[in-house]
């Protein structure tokens, strides 16, 4: 199995990369997508799952000149790590995408704790979470790939998902104890969350490993119609080094290729 070669990074410089199953072109082939993407100045695309497209998605965007940047570890979403009766599945699971990301040259796999367990507490929640990790921290260490555990909100868009502060991701984050688990800091699921966005980021960026973004409310554009100030935040990233990659995760209201453009823009200026 050969192995890509691992991207650069430069300290304070934000790669920006989008979800390709929120971004399907209907009137362009993928790899038009991927060209003009990357001639807007997108450094790569991610990925949600592994379909049986998914090698032919991989290689387009790579001979198109983009990374990939993300894919899913690890099913599903709502059945996740702080259960324990998971861990053996998921440990395979994520055994086996690691594998394809040290393949592709992906930065990072994407976690999910799973919904609240009826007669589980929090406090071992985030252990078992913590555990499940640890199985596999190792793996990834070795690769240089990154476990990012996702935070998304429980009150509009995954109910009863567990992960849903900064808070308590990171309590889990400091169990594991590993340089290659990390955070997905989902700006839209945070904002409708907690909000207190850059104060947030910037105390706990050394546990954040991938950021995604939309516009709050409706998870679209990154526009004037939403409350959040794009640019504010993504300077407030940069600033702290991070270099990393930065999602765009939103559903588009017009044109396509000329909303990608326009959310480039604001997080590159």
């Amino acid at each position: 199995m050969s192995v890509r070669p691992k991207w650069r990074k430069l300290a304070g410089m934000i790669q920006q990369s989008f979800c390709y199953p929120l971004y399907q072109p209907k009137t362009m082939s993928l790899r038009e997508l991927f060209q003009q993407a990357r001639q807007i100045g997108y450094a790569a695309t991610e990925f949600w799952g592994r379909g049986p497209e998914f090698d032919e998605w991989c290689n387009t965007a790579l001979d198109a000149g983009l990374k990939i940047a993300s894919f899913a570890g690890h099913g599903s979403l709502p059945d996740g790590l702080n259960k324990r009766s998971n861990h053996a599945r998921i440990e395979d699971e994520l055994a086996e995408s690691i594998e394809l990301a040290r393949k592709y040259g992906v930065a990072g796999l994407i976690c999910f704790s799973g919904n609240v367990n009826e007669g589980q507490s929090d406090e071992d929640a985030r252990e078992a979470t913590a555990e499940g990790f640890r199985r596999v921290a190792p793996m990834a260490e070795r690769a240089g790939i990154n476990l990012n555990l996702e935070l998304l909100n429980s009150k509009v868009d995954h109910p009863g998902y567990q992960c849903d502060h900064t808070a308590w991701g990171v309590d889990v984050m400091k169990r594991v104890n590993s340089p290659n688990v990390k955070l997905l800091y989902d700006i839209y699921h945070m904002q409708i969350m907690e909000g207190d966005i850059i104060r947030t980021l910037r105390e706990n960026i050394a546990h954040i490993g991938h950021f995604h973004t939309a516009g709050n409310p409706g998870r679209n554009d990154l526009d004037d119609t939403q409350e959040m100030n794009y640019r504010g935040i993504c300077k407030a990233i940069s600033d702290t080094g991070y270099s990393l990659f930065l999602g765009h995760e939103y559903r588009p209201k017009g044109d396509l290729i000329e909303s990608l453009r326009a959310a480039f823009e604001v997080c590159d200026a």
